[in-house]
């Protein structure tokens, strides 16, 4: 296969992108117990894609597993037509993994160090697109190791089947249960193709039937095969057609462990590792998960508590300070009036302090007196100084008190057990961070109601100021001040003129009466606005009071810990679409059902 296949292509393209989301996936992973070991999963699989991209352009590696005595060295003899490795019967002659190939083929070509294995080179058309490594027996102890430390051949055999694409298993009638061979499969399985082979055929029975029986539970067997090693390599060396089963495993060399099926194989091996590592991942964070939602509702708990004795506070602040929102409400009530009789009246009322005011000065005659008037003035400059601060500092008054430093710690205690039964950092949830938090939150809380309060005065505003509530209160104002006038003009032009007996002009105090009685009627329409004003705003506090009880209102009381529980459900979500990510691969690429075996998925078993 040259580089610039597109198959080639193809298969580069599809693993630099499962391992671009394989590293962009670990490199997400919170501050989590459970994601440590899952970073380790992804960091090994990485480790294994590297040394699968080494090996493209290679031949596929075929590693020959079996125990002490089952023929394993015999069958590569037999498939390589020579006598290429020592072969014996009752004691291990394989302590060395022996790789076996065609001429120039080297053991860094296959991601090996050349020093863990010893090369064989043989020109038979077996070899033309396989490597074969005759790998150490699992059930045998090296003799050289009196000590009874890890066995040198297992540790030998575990450090090459990685570096596998297939694996021929051969077994006896004698060995086809033993537990170490079996464990060493397992292990090595997930990753590789499996070829099942009963060797010694010529002295035992056909223990096939049975064999398959024991390893359909957890593989897909395949076509087992039952061959006789040594006549297979007489028949080589004597120029006798391969016969039998013999014939048929060779076939299966060259026909599905070659070429374009031999790539086929490797992203198949690739992709059974990248489902095993995510599906233990996936375990594992599925198991912890439930103590995360204990968190998370205690997180719930402790913020709608928060959240409603903030909102009660707040809404005890600005209605005690509801009447500095009131006369800014007003005055923009008046503002958008516009100029009209009933508006010259509202305007007087709201600067009915600053005209006695400029009364009083216009009237100061001494030094004396202006100083008195001074102090006066500055006085009252200070008292709706200090009401509008009142006003405006009220929501921070409210956010200050409903964050109190012993609840904070209460809640500190509470919140660190179940953040260390889930996995999460404690120092997350201490007083410290919930009191930064509390702050941060508390200045978001007050800039939103800050806001809205101002929202909420414009709308009223604007609402109190349409049209058809103009028309009532100036027509109420005008019909007052027309029949003031109406009177007055009665009794000047025709009571005094006209009328028989002419009546007398009427004296001043019918004109301090119509005053008298158009201020009260005035007093009584700004009283009714402000009313209305007054009801309306309360009304939106309330409102806007309920709303605030929301846990959702208050955002980033306990910031770090939620950001983290977040980062958990995302990394858990993440996980599910690699998942099936991977599943689709392997759905797209699975190798057809065949001779070849394979060890089932969790889902399958």
């Amino acid at each position: 296969m040259t580089t610039e296949s597109p198959e080639h292509l193809e298969l580069l393209a599809e693993v630099d992108t499962l391992l671009t989301r394989f590293r962009r996936w670990a490199g997400a992973a919170p501050g989590w117990d459970p994601a440590v070991p899952c970073r380790a999963r992804m960091d090994r699989l990485l480790d294994r894609a590297a040394a699968f991209c080494v090996r493209l352009e290679a031949p596929l590696v075929v590693a020959l597993l079996g125990g002490t005595g089952t023929g394993k060295s015999a069958l590569v003899n037999a498939l390589a037509g020579d006598e290429v490795v020592p072969t014996g019967k009752a004691r291990p002659t394989t302590t060395q993994p022996v790789l076996v190939s065609r001429p120039g083929i080297r053991p860094e070509m296959l991601g090996m160090d050349p020093a863990a294995v010893k090369v064989v080179h043989r020109d038979a058309p077996a070899l033309a697109d396989l490597v074969l490594i005759d790998c150490p027996d699992p059930d045998t102890t090296d003799a050289n190791d009196p000590a009874g430390r890890e066995p040198t051949n297992l540790a030998r055999l575990r450090d090459i089947l990685p570096r596998c694409d297939a694996m021929l298993v051969t077994a006896t009638q004698q060995k086809y249960r033993s537990a170490r061979v079996s464990a060493e499969l397992a292990a090595a399985a997930r990753g590789a193709r499996l070829v099942f082979v009963q060797t010694h055929a010529d002295t035992d029975d056909d223990i096939r039937d049975d064999w398959r029986r024991i390893l359909k539970p957890d593989y897909v067997p395949g076509y087992l095969f039952r061959v006789d090693s040594l006549s297979a390599l007489r028949d080589v060396r004597q120029g006798v057609a391969p016969r039998g089963d013999f014939a048929r495993l060779l076939d299966l060399l060259a026909r599905e462990l070659s070429g374009a099926a031999g790539n086929r194989i490797r992203r198949a091996n690739f992709l059974d590792l990248a489902d095993e590592a995510l599906a233990a991942c996936q375990e594992r964070i599925e198991e912890a998960l439930p103590r995360v939602g204990q968190l998370e509702a205690a997180l719930a708990q402790q913020d709608a508590k928060f959240t409603t004795a903030l909102a009660l506070h707040m809404r005890g602040e600005l209605l005690s300070g509801r009447r500095a929102w009131e006369q800014r409400l007003l005055g923009q009530v008046t503002g958008h009036w516009g100029l009209s009789p009933f508006s010259l009246v509202l305007r007087i009322y709201q600067g009915l302090g600053n005209l006695a005011s400029g009364a009083m000065l216009y009237r100061m005659r001494s030094p004396a007196q202006v100083a008195l008037w001074g102090t006066l003035e500055g006085a009252r400059f200070f008292q709706r100084r200090r009401r509008a601060q009142r006003a405006d500092l009220a929501p921070r008054r409210a956010a200050a008190a409903g964050f109190d430093p012993v609840e904070i710690q209460a809640a500190a205690l509470v919140l660190e057990g179940y953040a260390a039964d889930a996995g999460l950092p404690r120092e997350l949830v201490e007083p410290g961070t919930l009191q930064a938090g509390a702050e941060q939150a508390g200045a978001g809380f007050v800039d939103r109601v800050s806001a809205e309060l101002q929202r909420v005065v414009h709308q009223l505003a604007s609402r109190h100021t349409g049209w058809f509530t103009r028309a009532r209160y100036e027509l109420m104002f005008l019909v007052m001040l027309g029949f003031l006038l109406f009177r007055l003009g009665k009794n000047f032009f025709y009571d005094s003129w006209l009328a028989e007996p002419p009546v007398p002009v009427a004296g001043l105090e019918f004109y301090l009466a119509s005053a008298f009685w158009l201020l009260v009627w005035s007093l009584v329409l700004i009283w009714l606005l402000t009313s209305r004003l007054r009801r309306g705003l309360r009304r939106e506090v309330d409102r806007l009071a309920s709303g605030w009880t929301e846990a959702s209102a208050v955002e980033g009381l306990f910031g770090p810990i939620e950001t983290e529980c977040r980062r958990v459900r995302q990394f858990q979500t993440d996980l599910k679409q690699l998942r099936a990510e991977v599943a689709r691969l392997r759905r797209q690429l699975a190798l057809p059902e065949g001779m070849l075996g394979a060890r089932r998925s969790e889902q399958n078993k």
